[in-house]
């Protein structure tokens, strides 16, 4: 059996290294799960963070990598059980110098501006944080954003903290900033996403996956991206 799933240019999470090979803490989960569930070719697809969606409904493959899950996005899609729990953080210059630490303190600086990703639940978080439409800078992808931010074109980079950590551990000339969590203590979620004729597949690898979260080998393989319990713990604490 043959499964093509779709990734983004996001490490930790998915990526192409210098061999040309696909790597990543979602790409390893998601070789593992379908492994187990008897495929024998898993083929990658790199696409744009707007194309993910649209992709997998239209057939051009069979199910993409983790994503945050959203009641709109559940609309067009059929998500799988979370695999993680993820908070927001900034990705700034070295020595973070308008000392932006949350989306409200971008907000309350009007000469601030903050890059994300077309499409992603970052550009929502930071307008009900206050952050204003045209403090928000919008690219195609993560690239062009670290791109613009050491060129100084905007002050923040938005994605998640876990993602913009893995970003400044292997360039000092950038430095992450986690957000808090929520006051009702919730972290959003994110899990593989299918279309919704696909329901053999998307049952198969649910099966599979609330049989393997959690384990030691899923931790283990897990930490070596710097996922670390704290953003698996309480999707398995949830069994959803």
């Amino acid at each position: 059996m043959k499964v093509r799933i779709a990734y983004l240019e996001e490490p930790p999470f998915y990526s192409t290294d210098q061999n040309h090979t696909v790597t990543g803490s979602d790409i390893e989960l998601a070789d593992v799960v379908l492994r187990a569930i008897g495929v024998t070719s898993i083929e990658h697809q790199l696409t744009s963070f707007e194309e993910l969606l649209p992709g997998v409904q239209e057939g051009r493959w069979d199910m993409n990598v983790p994503i945050f899950v959203t009641p709109e996005r559940a609309k067009s899609v059929t998500f799988s059980a979370p695999v993680w729990a993820l908070v927001d953080g900034f990705l700034l210059p070295s020595g973070n110098p308008k000392a932006l630490t949350s989306y409200e303190s971008l907000a309350a600086r009007s000469d601030a501006r903050l890059g994300v990703v077309a499409g992603t639940v970052q550009i929502g978080s930071a307008k009900s944080a206050g952050v204003s439409e045209n403090q928000i800078v919008v690219f195609k992808g993560q690239s062009e954003a670290l791109e613009a931010l050491l060129a100084g074109k905007i002050d923040a980079y938005v994605g998640t903290a876990v993602g913009n950590r893995a970003l400044a551990v292997s360039d000092s000339r950038f430095e992450a900033v986690a957000h808090e969590k929520s006051k009702d203590g919730k972290v959003p979620v994110g899990a593989f996403s299918f279309s919704k004729s696909n329901h053999a597949l998307l049952q198969a690898v649910d099966e599979q996956l609330r049989k393997y979260l959690g384990s030691a080998d899923h931790r283990t393989r897990m930490a070596k991206y710097g996922i670390t319990d704290a953003e698996i713990d309480s999707v398995i604490a949830g069994k959803m």
